[in-house]
């Protein structure tokens, strides 16, 4: 009989793919995980509220609870939220963040502060994220005004395919941006979910 899953992963939905990768890839059975919307991302004084509320549906249920967000525009609000619960997440400000590590993603901030960077999740939906929000489908002249302070494009991509890094490249050549691309992997998100896991025999369910 199969044992019930031992931690709980609260998630943002941007990172989904990424999470259910690593899970079929390390047979992480006893990690089961919760997305909330990436949509929140539009309202970050709404993650810290759904955050809370993941956890309190989630109570007594789970040895272990983390949050695979980062900071994410809340300006600290997550993290008072979940130092009242006694639950950590994922380091640093943001996916680019812990995507590339905080060590590597100062020194691209430091070399043009006047970056925009994608993720594989951003590369993927950028027309219904970036374009249409921002009106750029039926007013491509507002492209200027809204990206008049970026220089470059980073592509901080999770897996190596050709045809994503051109479709990247061709992102950065329609806005006039330099074009780098680096191979992150899964960064933190992969080395914090591999010790959950490795934690779980010594974990006591909660009474």
């Amino acid at each position: 009989m199969k044992s019930p899953p031992r931690t709980l992963v609260i998630a943002c939905g941007a990172l989904a793919r990424e999470i259910a990768a690593l899970r079929r890839a390390n047979a992480w059975e006893g990690l089961e995980v919760r997305c909330l919307p990436a949509e929140l991302h539009n309202r970050p004084e709404r993650i810290a509220p759904a955050v809370r509320d993941a956890i309190a549906a989630s109570r007594g249920r789970y040895a272990q609870v983390f949050v695979a967000y980062g900071d994410c525009g809340t300006r600290g609000e997550l993290d008072r939220v979940l130092q009242e619960e006694g639950i950590e997440r994922l380091p640093g400000a943001h996916c680019y963040e812990f995507f590339a590590t905080a060590r590597v993603f100062a020194q691209l901030a430091d070399n043009e502060p006047g970056t925009f960077y994608l993720t594989d999740f951003l590369l993927r939906h950028f027309e219904r994220l970036v374009v249409r929000p921002l009106g750029l489908d039926r007013h491509p002249e507002l492209t200027q005004e809204y990206f008049r302070n970026y220089r470059k494009l980073v592509y901080l991509s999770q897996a190596t395919r050709p045809e994503a890094i051109e479709r990247a490249r061709r992102i950065a050549e329609r806005f006039g941006f330099e074009f780098e691309h680096r191979f992150t992997g899964y960064g933190e998100l992969g080395t914090r979910l591999a010790a959950l896991v490795e934690s779980q025999d010594t974990l006591a369910w909660p009474a």
